[in-house]
C-alpha cells in the first residue's frame, strides 16, 4: 500500500534525523491539487512547531535526504509540506500485486489479532424487528465481517431478556388475543402490545389448544410467556436471515439467573466497596467512577433493574476469554452506557474490554413525507417488510451508507429505483460491466485469476488509469479505517467514488481496441477494480451480479 510505504520512509529518515516516531504518527494524505504530487505530509509543520528547526528548513533536510525508487521528485512547498510525486512503475506495481494475487486486502497492517465479541440488535422478544433494528443488525453485521477480513477472531452474538416485566406483558397480551380469537369478551392489558403478530399468535393457540387455557393464573401465565418467547424468537430469526444476518450464538439472560451470576456480581461490587442501601433499594457507586449520578441496582421490591443483569453478561464475556466486547445500542441507550462503564470499572475490567457503538435511529421518508414509529403502540415497518419489498441488497446498502451516529432517513422513493440513480445499482453496475467486458475478450472462458504475462501494464498513461490504480491502492487502508472507526459508511463512500471513477474510464475509453497491448493493460486494470467491488461487496453482504 503506497500510503503505508510513504510512512515508513519518512519514519526512517525521521529517525536519521534524531525524531522517534512511529508510522502511525505520521500523517500522509492525498493532496486537492495535483501540483502538490500524489501525497503530502505536514510532519514537518508539527515537529517544526516543537523543536529547534523551522519547519520549511526541516522539511527539506526530510526531502533532501530521503533516497527511495518510488518517487520521480520530492519537494517541499508552503511553510513546510513535503510532496511525494510517485514514479508509474511503483504504481503499476501495486496493480500487479492485486491482479497477480488476486487478493483485494494485501497484507493487513494489524499487528495483534484480538478476539472480539460483538452483540447487537438484542431486541426484546416482545414484536418484530423494525427498521431501526435493521440497521443495527446491518451495521453489527458489517463490522463482523471487517473484523474477520482483517484476521480477527470474531463472535456474534445476540443477548435477548426473557425475563421481567416486559415478558409478563408480552404473555398477558397474547392470552388477550388468544381469548378473544375463542370468541371470549376480555379486558385487554393497558400497557399490552397492540401489533396485529399477537393477534396471529393467538388464533393459532386457540385452534391447537382450544378453551384449555380459560383464567388467568401461574400455569396460563408460565405457558403464554414460554410460547410468546418461542414464537418471538423464531420470527426474529427468521427476518434476521431474510436480511443475510446469522448470529455465532444466542444468550438468554435466564441463565445468568439460574447459574447465580447475578448475585455473583452484587457480591463482587460490594466487596469493592461498589454499592450502598438508601430508602430501601440497593444503588451502585457510578458517580465515583465518573457516570453522571448513582444509579439502582436493585429496587425496593428486590427486582434487579437492566443495569444489574447487563453487567453479570459482561463478566461472563469476560469469563469467556474475549479481549474486547463490542455492543451497538440505539440512541437511548447512553445513560446505560455511563453506567455500564461506571460498574465496570468498579469490577476492576480492562479499561478497553467494553466498547460500544451507539446509532442513531431510522425514519422512513417517501415522496418527503417522513412515517413516524412506534412498537408499542403497534405503528412501526418491519424489517420483514422492507426487505421482501426493496430486497436485502438495497436495504442493506442504504443501512451502511450514512455514519451510525446520524440520524438516518431512509429514502423509499429511491430505494425502489432500479436505475443507476439508486447508489446500489451504480455501484453493482460497474461490477456488471467488467463481468460485461471479459464476456467479449479472450478471457471470457477464464475463470478467477487473470494471466499477467505478456502484459504490458506501462500501456496505461490516461489520467483516469493512474487515478484507478492509486484509488485501488487505497481499499486495504479504507477496510482498516472502516473497522477501527466502527464505520461501514467508509465502504460505502470509497465504493461509490471507485464506481464513478470506473464508470468515467468507461464512458471515455474503450478496454478492447485494435491494439492488443492495450487491451491487455486495460482488462488487467479493470481485473483489479472488480476485484476490490467484489469484495468491498462482500463486506457490505451485498451481491455483486455479473448481469443486470
Amino acid at each position: 500500500m503506497i500510503k503505508r510505504e510513504i510512512k515508513r520512509v519518512l519514519a526512517k529518515r525521521l529517525e536519521e534525523l534524531n525524531y522517534e516516531l512511529d508510522r502511525d504518527d505520521i500523517d500522509v494524505e492525498e493532496p486537492s491539487n495535483e501540483e502538490f504530487g500524489d501525497f503530502a505530509s505536514n510532519i514537518a509543520l508539527e515537529l517544526g512547531s516543537e523543536g529547534d528547526l523551522p519547519p520549511r528548513e526541516l522539511a527539506n533536510s526530510i526531502a533532501n535526504g530521503i533516497e527511495s525508487e518510488l518517487f520521480s521528485r520530492i519537494t517541499v512547498a508552503g511553510p513546510g509540506f513535503v510532496n511525494f510525486h510517485l514514479k508509474k512503475d511503483f504504481l503499476l506495481k501495486g496493480l500487479s500485486q492485486l491482479v497477480g494475487s488476486s487478493d483485494p486486502l494485501g497484507q493487513s497492517s494489524v499487528n495483534e489479532k484480538e478476539t472480539i465479541q460483538i452483540e447487537f440488535v438484542s431486541s426484546n422478544p416482545t414484536g418484530p424487528l423494525t427498521v431501526g433494528h435493521c440497521r443495527q443488525a446491518v451495521l453489527g453485521d458489517v463490522l463482523a465481517a471487517l473484523y474477520r477480513a482483517l484476521g480477527y477472531e470474531v463472535e456474534t452474538e445476540y443477548y435477548f431478556n426473557d425475563e421481567g416485566r416486559q415478558m409478563d406483558i408480552l404473555a398477558r397480551t397474547l392470552w388477550a388475543r388468544y381469548r378473544q380469537a375463542l370468541g371470549k369478551e376480555v379486558e385487554f392489558p393497558e400497557d399490552g402490545y397492540k401489533g396485529d403478530y399477537l393477534v396471529d399468535i393467538g388464533e393459532d393457540i386457540a385452534s391447537e389448544h382450544g378453551d384449555t387455557y380459560s383464567s388467568w393464573d401461574d400455569e396460563t401465565a408460565d405457558f403464554f410467556k414460554r410460547v410468546g418467547l418461542e414464537e418471538m424468537m423464531a420470527r426474529i430469526k427468521e427476518d434476521l436471515d431474510l436480511l443475510g444476518v446469522q448470529f455465532d450464538s444466542w444468550f438468554r439472560e435466564s441463565k445468568l439467573h439460574e447459574e447465580g451470576k447475578v448475585e455473583e456480581v452484587l457480591s463482587a461490587l460490594d466487596e469493592r466497596d461498589g454499592t450502598y442501601k438508601e430508602d430501601g433499594a440497593l444503588w451502585l457507586k457510578a458517580e465515583e467512577e465518573g457516570a453522571p449520578k448513582d444509579v439502582v441496582l436493585v429496587k425496593s421490591n428486590g427486582d434487579p433493574t437492566y443495569l444489574l443483569p447487563d453487567i453479570a453478561y459482561h463478566l461472563n464475556k469476560l469469563d469467556r476469554g474475549y479481549d474486547r466486547a463490542l455492543v451497538l445500542l440505539g440512541a437511548d441507550h447512553q445513560r446505560h452506557v455511563d453506567n455500564m462503564k461506571a460498574a465496570l470499572r468498579v469490577l476492576g475490567f480492562p479499561g478497553d474490554f467494553y466498547q460500544v457503538l451507539i446509532n442513531q435511529f431510522v425514519s422512513l421518508s417517501n415522496e418527503g413525507e417522513v412515517k413516524r414509529m412506534s412498537t408499542r403502540a403497534g405503528e412501526f415497518v418491519t424489517l420483514k417488510s422492507l426487505v421482501e419489498d426493496l430486497g436485502k441488497d438495497v436495504v442493506r446498502y442504504f443501512m451502511a451508507a450514512r455514519k451510525p451516529e446520524s440520524h438516518l432517513e431512509f429514502d423509499y422513493e429511491l430505494a425502489k429505483k432500479e436505475s443507476m440513480d439508486n447508489p446500489v445499482y451504480y455501484l453493482q453496475y460497474a461490477h456488471t460491466r467488467i463481468a460485461s467486458i471479459f464476456e467479449k475478450s479472450e478471457y471470457a472462458a477464464l475463470e478467477g485469476d487473470f494471466p499477467l504475462e505478456g502484459v504490458d501494464l506501462t500501456e496505461l498513461g490516461e489520467d483516469e488509469e493512474i487515478e484507478l490504480i492509486k484509488k485501488l491502492d487505497k481499499f486495504p487502508e479504507i477496510v482498516e479505517i472502516a473497522a477501527a472507526d466502527y464505520g461501514p459508511h467508509h465502504l460505502v463512500s470509497y465504493g461509490e467514488n471507485l464506481a464513478s471513477i470506473f464508470h468515467q474510464f468507461y464512458n471515455k475509453y474503450k478496454v478492447l481496441t485494435d491494439d492488443e497491448g492495450i487491451s491487455r493493460a486495460r482488462l488487467a486494470l479493470c481485473k483489479g477494480v472488480q476485484l476490490v467491488l467484489k469484495e468491498l461487496l462482500k463486506l457490505l453482504g451485498v451481491s455483486a451480479p455479473k448481469k443486470m
